[in-house]
């Protein structure tokens, strides 16, 4: 029998339709105690809830008076994985004028099997909310920039250039930074980061109408691409620049060439001058972009700067990448073409004034709002880290005292019994090793990616190395959703963690469970990529129109049906992932 998840959150039972969608990307691990601290703390609320219900209230979705002011509703730990609430989600797509709750399924769930119908309950109609939420939209329509986001980034990058010297700290002024910083900041830039997010789907929603009433549907994705300034896709270009740093170093070469394990201590002690101007290089990087790596609002996880051999395995598979390949290149390429066609269209809309300038309109505000979404989401990421390095070295003091069997135990710890361990670990030392047993317990089995009420009884889920997938023949086609245009053929590498891309060759087609910032330089030798789960707005589909990389996501078991090495064709236009021979 397994034994039941350290934290959960009361489900609402108003509010009862809950998705895997979308935070799968997100928090893809079951959530550890002091994470969850942050959806629900001793009052009941934590910033990440009220994350949320902030950005609703700003928009004018909703009211206090209409959630509980002691649960959880938006965000949902249960069973070990978090959950977001669809019910609550769509009722922007309700209220807000000229939408549906449909257009919140399609632009944040794809094309989940088994979602319920929206069913509009008494007090949905909002005529007063409606009216602000259009007034809203129309700053959205007409804002030239977003100051606020633009300072917080430069208030996130002053704390990495503030960081204290934390081997300097005793484990209390330590575990003291990480509280303090956390409640400064988080549910400050989380709810801009939701406001930004939730705003985005808008001048995507008119670009989509209008391509479509016009007869191009398919331009909606090339109107989108190559936007620049995009946080996520950033450390791919710098990335890109390092790899030409190794091309034109043999001994850099002779380096990568042995491999990435221990690589970043073995150019650390090199002699040599191109070396060593290529560690300089990587250490400005690490300044900057040190706090992406896989699961990365999970502060257990590792980064770029706390490991600094996954960044260099992901620079290793772009020096091998050739001149072509320029992620530069392409994203500019990419503006062009998004230039032209936009005039095109508008052009096509002259005889109807109106819907021509709100085409114009949205145009402008997806470049502002679509960088900005990721910028808000880069801004939480950095704050992130700033924890995280605290605690790492709380950790690794730990570690060498016998108190922590890891360094990033500390994760395991709720913020109330970070406290107490602090007071006297001895209690907690069988705790952290049966709570590690119970972490990768819960990681091995499937849990449900949608569910209305109860996500059921633990003991039930499928182990997931038992769950049985009908594997592709021969010219079948897998259908997901299109991400970014282009078509592509070549071999089919399915890579389910990014801490090691070795098995991708440049050309190769990369097929991913699902994307995080760490996956994004993985993108960049890829002919193309290939997502199991994803959405418009999803990581995988705003880094790929950057990176001019054809791409579909919402490509249902994808890693578990496509075998390795089969020659598939991917069509980022249709959504159509075509396989061309199996090995």
């Amino acid at each position: 029998m397994v034994e039941q998840w350290m934290v959960e959150t009361d489900l609402s039972q108003e509010w009862d339709f809950y998705t895997r969608a979308n935070v799968g990307e997100v928090f893809p691990d079951p959530v550890a105690p002091l994470s969850f601290s942050y959806f629900q703390n001793e009052n009941g609320l934590g910033g990440s809830e009220m994350g949320f219900r902030n950005a609703y209230y700003r928009i004018g979705v909703m009211e206090p008076s209409e959630l509980p002011d002691d649960q959880c509703v938006f965000l949902g730990v249960t069973n070990g994985y978090c959950y977001l609430n669809a019910s609550a989600l769509r009722m922007l797509g309700h209220r807000a004028p000229g939408m549906t709750s449909a257009d919140i399924d399609a632009a944040f769930f794809g094309d989940a099997p088994g979602v319920p119908e929206f069913v509009v309950k008494p007090g949905f109609d909002r005529p007063d909310l409606t009216e602000k939420i259009g007034a809203t939209f129309g700053w959205v329509l007409t804002t030239p920039d977003l100051p606020d986001v633009l300072a917080h980034e430069q208030e996130m990058n002053q704390l990495r250039t503030d960081r204290p010297d934390f081997s300097a700290m005793s484990g209390e002024e330590l575990v003291d930074f990480m509280m303090t910083t956390a409640d400064t900041h988080f549910e400050k830039l989380f709810t801009e980061h939701i406001f930004i997010s939730f705003l985005a789907t808008l001048p995507i929603g008119i670009i989509t109408a209008v391509c479509e009433a016009v007869g191009q549907p398919t331009s909606t994705l090339k109107l989108l691409a190559g936007l620049g300034d995009v946080e996520s896709a950033a450390p791919s270009m710098e990335m890109w620049k390092l790899g030409r740093l190794v091309v034109a170093s043999p001994e850099l070469m002779a380096e990568f060439d042995k491999g990435h394990a221990g690589l970043d201590e073995r150019l650390r002690s090199s002699g040599d001058n191109s070396v060593a101007a290529f560690v300089a290089a990587f250490d400005t990087f690490l300044v900057h972009y040190g706090s992406r790596g896989p699961n990365e609002w999970e502060m257990r996880s590792p980064t770029w700067e706390t490991h600094p051999d996954l960044a260099l395995a992901a620079i290793d598979r772009m020096r091998l990448s050739p001149e072509s390949s320029s992620p530069q290149a392409n994203n500019d390429a990419r503006g062009v073409e998004r230039e032209r066609l936009g005039a095109e269209i508008a052009a096509m809309l002259e005889g109807d004034p109106e819907t021509q300038g709100q085409f114009m309109a949205a145009l402008h505000s997806a470049t502002v709002f679509m960088p900005g979404r990721e910028r808000t989401k880069t801004n939480c990421i950095k704050l992130i880290q700033e924890m995280r390095m605290a605690l790492q070295e709380w950790g690794r003091r730990n570690v060498e005292a016998g108190t922590f069997p890891a360094v990033n135990s500390y994760g395991l710890l709720s913020r109330r019994e970070m406290r107490e361990f602090l007071a006297n670990p001895e209690p907690f030392s069988d705790v952290l090793v049966e709570r590690e047993a119970l972490m990768a317990e819960y990681h091995q089995l499937q849990e449900p990616f949608l569910f209305v009420g109860s996500a059921g009884d633990v003991n039930d889920y499928p182990r997931r190395d038992a769950v049985e997938i009908v594997t592709v023949v021969d010219d079948e086609v897998v259908q997901g959703v299109p991400g970014c245009p282009g078509i592509a053929r070549g071999i089919a590498r399915v890579v389910t963690d990014s801490h090691d891309p070795t098995a991708l060759a440049p050309g190769d087609i990369l097929v991913a469970p699902l994307t995080d910032p760490s996956w994004t330089p993985l993108f960049v030798p890829a002919a193309a990529v290939v997502v199991d789960v994803g959405a418009p707005l999803s990581h995988a589909i705003i880094v790929s129109r950057e990176l001019g990389i054809p791409c579909v996501v919402s490509a249902t078991d994808a890693t578990k049906r496509i075998p390795d090495g089969a020659t598939i064709e991917v069509n980022g236009d249709t959504g159509q992932v075509t396989i061309i021979s199996l090995p």
